[in-house]
This record gives C-alpha cells, structure tokens and sequence, in this order.
C-alpha cells in the first residue's frame, strides 16, 4: 500500500500527505523533523526556531495548568492518503467507531508541556501548542488513576528512552517491539511500567468494519495487513485505550478545532 501511494504521489503529483506540523519544517531538511538531530539543527541555528502564535501560546499556558507527566492525549488527525483523496486518520476512528485516532504521551520538562508520539517520521517530541496544529477534531485527556501515579514516571521514562534511540515507524503494525505505530507507543509505554491498558482487536473486529468491505478489502490487497491481526486502537468505551478502566477523564472535549495557526521561518 504504501509503495502504490509514494507512486502514486511521486509520478501523479497531488497531496504530499502532510500535516500541518510536518509543514513547519524546511523540505529541505532529511530525517525526522521533531526528533533530537532537528532540536540540534534549531539550537545551533541551521534550522529555523517555531516561532508560537498568540493561539499557541494559550495552548501552552492551558498544558502548563492542567496536564501531568505521563497523561495521555487523544485527538483526531488530518493523515491522508493516495494524493489527499483517501482521509485515513478519518477512516480509522470511524471503522472503530472512535472519536479519535491518534493519541501521545506527556512530559513536563522546565515547566513546559511537551507531547512524545510516533508518526511515519519516527518517535516525535513536540511542545503541546505544535502538537495540537494537527488536530481537526475532538480532544481529550486521560490520566492514570492516583494509586498508580508512580507508573506515569515509568512510562515517560519509556518514551523518553525510545525517543533517544529513534525506534523506528511500525508500517506493518506488528504488537512486537522492533517498531512502533502511534497507539502502540501508548500502550507499549504503560506496559513497560506494569501497567496494561488494553487489549489488541483483531482487525477483522472492528466495530464498523462490515460498513467499510471495499476499504477492508483493499487494505488487504496492497497491504501486508491481515484481518486476523490484532491492532491496538484509541477505542472508545467498549475497547482499546479509552476503556481502560485506570485511567480518568482530565477534559474532553465536544470537538476541538484549533485554528490553523502558521509558522513565521
């Protein structure tokens, strides 16, 4: 799938399939544009710093007044595929029949919030006022119960390290260890600590599959998924990371729709 879409991308023109963050980077930087070379690249002044907008700044202001270490983040993202046509983070919360399909891990560092989440580009760590430019949607909060709080220090530890060594993108999203997609870095994280959040579905089992038989279908034709895979999801009441019985509502939010702020270079 992924080989037909950089195809389909490269020779056809069309949507590069890039969010908002992705855009704040000069293209003509390699690698991943939220891992440590970049941070290095902006220290040293061979990248552009972000500069926030006022809108950022509240974003901000908000993470450093409510969020904790290890608190989960849930959002919707704007991921598309097949020169933009094909809305795929869309596609994933609705064959779910979740709110949401993206989520990411907090750590509080001088203050600040910062978010680690994994994307196609590798392990990222964002302030929380970038990270929610590419949220479309609703957004929500979680956060381990209070008996558990010692977890989330473990958790983060687990991110943190994962993010040093720059594990790679989980393209066939496989529940080992080798690579990660973005919930499985959620999951993995708390598992690390002792601390289950839930189990995987088989993707055969997802709630509104039957609704989507030509999507299901050609997954499993350009793609090396399997119907018989099981497949961590953000989930909502009924299964995946929302269900966790652990975790507590922080905010929530009906439906969270930042406006699109931009970067000065």
């Amino acid at each position: 799938m992924w080989t037909f879409v950089w195809f389909v991308t490269t020779f056809l023109g069309g949507h590069d399939g890039l969010e908002l963050t992705d855009r704040l980077t000069p293209k003509t930087f390699q690698g991943n544009p939220w891992g440590p070379a970049a941070y290095e690249a902006r220290r040293v002044g061979t990248l552009p710093l972000i500069k926030f907008t006022p809108e950022m700044k509240q974003w901000q202001a908000w993470g450093k007044t409510n969020l904790r270490d290890g608190d989960i983040l849930f959002r919707r993202g704007d991921a598309r595929l097949v020169m933009g046509y094909f809305p795929f983070s869309k596609f994933l919360a609705s064959v779910t029949n979740s709110r949401f399909s993206h989520t990411g891990q907090v750590g509080m560092e001088d203050g600040e919030p910062y978010v680690y989440d994994m994307t196609y580009s590798g392990v990222r760590r964002q302030a929380l006022s970038v990270w929610i430019l590419d949220n479309i949607g609703p957004f929500a909060v979680k956060r381990i119960r209070s008996d558990h709080s010692a977890d989330a220090a473990k958790a983060l530890a687990f991110c943190q390290e994962v993010y040093r060594r720059q594990v790679p993108f989980d393209f066939e999203l496989h529940i080992d260890d080798r690579a990660f997609y973005c919930i499985e870095l959620t999951e993995k994280c708390y598992r690390a600590a002792g601390v289950p959040l839930s189990e995987p579905v088989l993707l055969g089992d997802m709630e509104r599959a039957s609704e989507y038989p030509i999507c299901m279908y050609l997954f499993q034709v350009f793609s090396p998924l399997r119907l018989d895979q099981p497949v961590f999801f953000p989930g909502n009441d009924r299964h995946g990371i929302w269900s966790c019985p652990l975790l507590e509502t922080v905010y929530e939010s009906p439906a969270t729709n930042l406006a699109r702020a931009t970067s000065a270079h």
